[in-house]
């Protein structure tokens, strides 16, 4: 049996990682006021943030067509796949994981298709992608390989330091009274995903114990079976992050990525986070 795997651009995993491991991405929409793009495709997390930064029209994301993932599954199957395990980003924050459940019952009953609502978003679904497409290659049966997905959904956890609340305001998110009132007093929110959808976690007084704090959370959360560290404009803070969180990484393995524009819109330049999956919670 071939079981492929299929998960969404929000994962936000390294193009040549997804490519080494025979993920397939399906790319989402991103739209500047009339033009739109293809996320990972025909615009970068490189020149997203640049146009972020210096649009005066604000982005705005939306989910994959059915259509997509239809053409998607179709080209899978044709290239050999037996059964298709598609892991998406949480429904209760973008309608992707319901695009694909509709491609999935349009192409009928014929076409063995597994789709996992993860609850997560960025690296949180991106390392649980990445374990289930490893599964497949070790020759694990798509029920094998969708039940771990859905296992590990639970056991993955994703935190964003922002270092600006300008983006969430403008994205709707605050209002500007507590987007000015949190700019006075130099807050740096600690986001995390929460029943399938973003909440305030912390808030930190500096830009550097914002650090210390989610290089402590993963420390707390170890052992670990995967673990991330993504940036949306600053490499080096996030290889420096890595480095100082090699000792608590499974194998020594720490996949360093670029949040792309969904979370990207609302986090806004100069974020940072930490996505980790702990191996007692995956292993129940």
């Amino acid at each position: 049996m071939t079981v492929k795997v299929v998960t969404d651009s929000t994962s936000d995993i390294p193009r040549a990682l997804a490519e080494s491991l025979g993920i397939t991405v399906v790319p989402l929409n991103v739209h500047f006021g009339e033009d739109t793009y293809l996320d990972g495709v025909t615009i970068g997390a490189e020149e997203f943030f640049r146009r972020l930064q210096t649009s005066a029209a604000f982005p705005k994301t939306s989910q994959p067509s059915a259509g997509l993932f239809i053409d998607t599954y179709r080209k899978l199957f044709d290239g050999g796949a037996t059964a298709i395990v598609s892991i998406h980003i949480s429904s209760k924050v973008s309608g992707t994981f319901n695009s694909a459940v509709q491609a999935k019952a349009d192409l009928g009953d014929s076409a063995p298709i597994s789709i996992v609502d993860t609850g997560q978003a960025s690296m949180g679904l991106g390392l649980i992608a990445m374990a289930a497409a490893r599964a497949a290659s070790r020759g694990e049966s798509a029920p094998a390989v969708s039940d771990l997905a859905s296992r590990l959904s639970g056991a993955a956890r994703f935190f964003g330091l922002l270092d600006t609340l300008e983006y969430l305001h403008k994205g709707g998110r605050i209002g500007k009274a507590q987007m000015l009132l949190g700019s006075l007093l130099k807050i740096h929110p600690i986001l995390t995903m929460q029943d399938g959808v973003a909440h305030p976690l912390e808030r930190a007084r500096t830009r550097a114990r914002g650090i210390e704090r989610i290089k402590g959370i993963a420390r707390e959360s170890a052992p670990l079976s995967g673990l991330s560290v993504l940036h949306t404009t600053q490499p080096d803070e996030a290889q420096s992050i890595a480095n100082d969180l090699k000792a608590i990484a499974p194998n020594g393995e720490i996949t360093i990525a670029q949040f792309g524009p969904v979370l990207g819109t609302y986090l806004g330049p100069g974020a940072l986070g930490v996505a980790l999956i702990g191996v007692d919670k995956a292993s129940r």
